[in-house]
């Protein structure tokens, strides 16, 4: 049996990875031209930070230091919202992609 590190085992990183496999998947077939190259660029960043952000808080010693690496994904997600409102005039592409 393959052995885990701890943070493969948090429902939160299992879901942050799912959302991030499916927003790096959309990205690839939306963006095939260079026009939204910056959006596309911040999408992905965005998106891939959070599990980062998620399994780097489990390895933390102390809880205010694993809070503060569980805020930030929170943020991120706000983030890249703000990206699809701002890039998209108020049409949110991540609920299009999660939802549509």
């Amino acid at each position: 049996m393959e052995e885990k590190f701890d943070f493969e085992n948090l429902v939160a990183w299992q879901k942050a990875v799912e959302f991030t496999n499916l927003i790096l998947e959309k990205t690839d077939t939306f963006y095939k031209s260079n026009s939204n190259f910056r959006l596309r660029e911040q999408l992905d960043a965005c998106s891939s930070s959070i599990p980062l952000n998620i399994a780097e808080g489990k390895g933390r010693f102390t809880k205010k230091n694993l809070s503060s690496f569980y805020i930030i994904p929170g943020a991120l997600l706000t983030r890249l919202l703000l990206y699809c409102i701002y890039y998209k005039k108020g049409v949110c592409l991540v609920w299009k992609i999660m939802f549509f």
